[in-house]
């Protein structure tokens, strides 16, 4: 018995869906043809064409739902793009502004560095290469002999003293910066003109951006932290006056008679793009080599 209900075939739902349609169809060319308007025809044209005609609506809504959400989509996708194009635009703009802008402020500096320092004829420079690492512990400048650069010029950029050239091509110079490790330049606190030795120092550089001095005779107290500190009259290497920077820390030696401690230099010695080199070398009557003497302490007092 069970098998014979598994071998009664079954009319395809295709099928049965292509006679209803037929049925359908039939029943409305009836309906027109005999102008029928009520009876059992038209209530079954009510019962199958109303559900069926408010499906269709529905899915015709559905679609042009659909077909709007993606026109909407489209427009929004393009409109986006160009919106983009417009950011990327305006971001090239903005970088090339305040790169622009920094350029500027550089030569604004350099100006004002040049009316600083009015007495020293001086030559603007470029770096165009520098030592790895991120100080500009000796660099190279655009800037050689044909300019009339030679060996022991100062270099200054920003607020004060960047350094010294020590090497001159033909048409390149290269500079040692006076927070170089080899670097020593006499100075002296501007208020008091008390001389010390200034020292370059990478480490205390890369530690608290700050720079190391010695041999200051202070017996009576006046030098404080924040005093500016310049190039001495006694240095052999550097003109008198140019800025190097502010006393940051001071201490007593264990000897009693001198201090040591460091300075914040003015210079920023982590973006040197421009330079001025003063084209008048330091007169005292010997060969210049670029390499600063320290002083004794004997010497420095005054």
């Amino acid at each position: 018995m069970k098998n014979f209900r598994n071998k009664k075939k079954r009319l395809p739902t295709k099928y049965v869906l292509l006679i209803m349609t037929g049925i359908c169809v039939s029943a409305i060319f009836l309906s027109l043809t005999l102008n029928i308007s009520g009876g059992p025809l038209n209530s079954i044209a009510g019962y199958v064409f109303v559900p069926m005609q408010k499906g269709i609506n529905d899915a015709g809504l559905w679609l042009y739902s659909k077909s709007n959400d993606f026109k909407t989509l489209g427009e929004v996708l393009d409109e986006n793009k160009k919106l983009q194009a417009q950011v990327d635009e305006l971001t090239t703009k903005l970088t090339t502004t305040k790169l622009e802008r920094y350029e500027l402020d550089t030569y604004r500096e350099l100006l004002a560095l040049d009316e600083t320092y009015a007495d020293y004829d001086k030559v603007a420079a470029n770096v165009i290469a520098k030592d790895s690492g991120n100080w500009f512990s000796t660099f190279t400048i655009d800037r050689g002999s044909r300019d009339g650069l030679k060996k022991g010029m100062n270099v200054i950029a920003g607020s004060g003293l960047v350094g010294i050239i020590t090497e001159v091509g033909p048409n390149y110079a290269k500079v040692r910066s006076i927070i170089n490790d080899t670097s020593n330049v006499s100075a002296m606190v501007a208020n008091t003109q008390d001389n010390f030795n200034v020292s370059g120092n990478l480490m205390t550089m890369n530690q608290g951006g700050v720079i190391t001095f010695s041999e200051l005779k202070d017996e009576d107290d006046e030098v404080k932290v924040g005093d500016e500190v310049v190039t001495s009259f006694v240095s052999d290497q550097y003109q008198q006056g140019i800025l190097i920077g502010y006393i940051a820390s001071i201490e007593d030696n264990s000897n009693n008679l001198t201090k040591s401690g460091t300075i914040t230099p003015v210079v920023d010695f982590e973006h040197i793009q421009v330079v001025l080199v003063i084209t008048k070398l330091k007169e005292t009557g010997e060969e210049n080599d670029g390499a600063e003497t320290t002083p004794e302490p004997e010497s420095v007092t005054q």
